[in-house]
């Protein structure tokens, strides 16, 4: 049987407040906004990783927000490679936003967004 799913194109999160999370997104991590997102009837943004695409989607949350586990390893997440954990980790500690360290064994760590999205950060192998 081929493939009938052929590659990945983005991943939405929903936000409470788009100017709220884009901080986090844009200042912390320094995801660039796509500026050709059109109106959708309401607000959010788009924001460029790679060849791939973050959409923030500031809509009602069906989901609770307390309650979630704190460790993101055992709740939904998206992971994204980064070139090095440890300028990650002195972001993430300047701007005073807690993470726990992979417990699968490899170098990566596990935060949450202002609307506790929960993120994985894997360390990119060297070439």
């Amino acid at each position: 049987m081929s493939t009938l799913v052929t590659g990945f194109h983005h991943a939405s999160l929903i936000v409470a407040d788009t100017t709220r999370a884009l901080d986090f997104y844009h200042r912390v991590l320094g995801l660039e906004v796509d500026t050709t997102r059109p109106d959708l009837g309401y607000p959010g943004a788009w924001l460029n990783l790679g060849d791939h695409q973050i959409h923030l989607l500031e809509l009602p949350n069906p989901d609770p927000l307390d309650g979630r586990p704190v460790h993101g390893g055992r709740d939904r997440h998206l992971a994204c490679y980064v070139g090095d954990l440890d300028l990650l980790i002195e972001a993430l500690e300047r701007q005073g936003i807690d993470y726990t360290l992979s417990r699968s064994g490899r170098r990566a760590l596990f935060c949450r967004d202002p609307d506790q999205n929960a993120l994985e950060f894997i360390q990119q192998a060297a070439d």
